[in-house]
């Protein structure tokens, strides 16, 4: 089998998407599983356009096309998959971008209505139920039907990743998960029948569970991911156990689409010294989802043979 090609954006030209894209294009890891394509601004002469290190609407809109242009050739079959570096939502919203995101962005582009962002690193899968909202805002935003439906997807999108039959938890939304009622209601107002449903369609899901000791209880292997009701609950310990490591993946898209793990770092754009260690690997497991892809339809597993996203065979 050829090897696959894999777009990678360059995400917002005034950061360090462009350093990380072009180191990471010509890493040996990186040659070795797939055919690199970049999309976006990414030479010195390109770059003399933006104002490195500023937000700008030129800048969130040159990232915006990149993405246009890449979406399309994955749709159209011309790649395989996607891989981008970071954007910057402020410049998204001064180019008039109306979306905040690069996930809200690919639901849209690619028609997806059932879709969510996971986190993946070897130890510790997180999915969010919310992402780009106000804090205030998620206690209406999390709803049952929501919570349904992010847990059925993480079900059905996880043995892609070697998880047959996935183990999963899911977050409290307030302290001690509500203490009953006593800290805030929604876990029994809201929750508990969500999950309650879920498991009657035969899921493998608990909770909600207090959310200071339910990652931990997954790293250590009880649960295979967990689903975080709100964007910083799931971020902050993914990127504590495994900053640089961890994959953004957008899963429930028909195109494969992974990310890093971290954003424009404006106060280090242009100094060559950006760590490109989260696109690599972010580019490796695009490469390799999109290999299973083609490989093997039938199991709905990786055709790699022992290879799981964050380790090297």
């Amino acid at each position: 089998m050829t090897r696959p090609r894999v777009g990678i954006t360059v995400g917002d030209p005034a950061g360090i998407g462009p350093e990380i894209a072009r180191k990471a294009a010509t890493h040996a890891d990186v040659l070795a599983v797939c055919e690199p394509v970049l999309y976006g601004p990414a030479t010195p002469s390109e770059l003399a356009a933006f104002a490195i290190g500023r937000v700008s609407a030129a800048a969130g809109r040159a990232a915006y096309d990149a993405i246009l242009a890449a979406v399309a050739d994955a749709t159209a079959g011309r790649i395989d998959a996607i891989a981008t570096a970071p954007i910057n939502k402020e410049a998204f919203a001064q180019a008039g971008v109306p979306w905040r995101g690069h996930t809200e962005l690919l639901a849209h582009l690619t028609g997806s209505t059932r879709f969510a962002m996971m986190f993946y690193a070897e130890e510790l899968r997180v999915v969010l139920a919310t992402v780009h909202i106000a804090l205030a805002d998620v206690p209406r935003a999390l709803t049952g039907e929501l919570l349904e439906s992010i847990v059925s997807l993480t079900a059905e999108e996880l043995p892609r990743f070697g998880h047959r039959r996935a183990r999963l938890a899911v977050a409290g939304l307030n302290p001690h998960a509500g203490e009953h009622g006593v800290i805030g209601g929604e876990e029994d107002a809201v929750m508990r029948p969500a999950l309650e449903t879920c498991r009657r369609r035969g899921i493998d899901v608990a909770g909600p569970f207090p959310a200071d000791t339910i990652f931990l209880r997954a790293m250590k292997g009880e649960f295979d991911a967990v689903i975080a009701c709100y964007h910083d609950q799931g971020l902050i310990p993914i990127k504590l156990a495994a900053f640089g490591r961890a994959v953004n993946v957008t899963i429930g898209l028909p195109i494969v689409r992974t990310s890093v793990d971290h954003g424009t770092a404006f106060d280090i754009a242009g100094r060559d010294i950006a760590d490109p260690s989260s696109l690599i690997e972010a580019i490796k497991l695009a490469a390799r989802l999109a290999t299973g892809e083609r490989g093997n339809r039938r199991t709905g597993e990786l055709e790699t043979g022992n290879w799981k996203p964050g380790t090297d065979h």
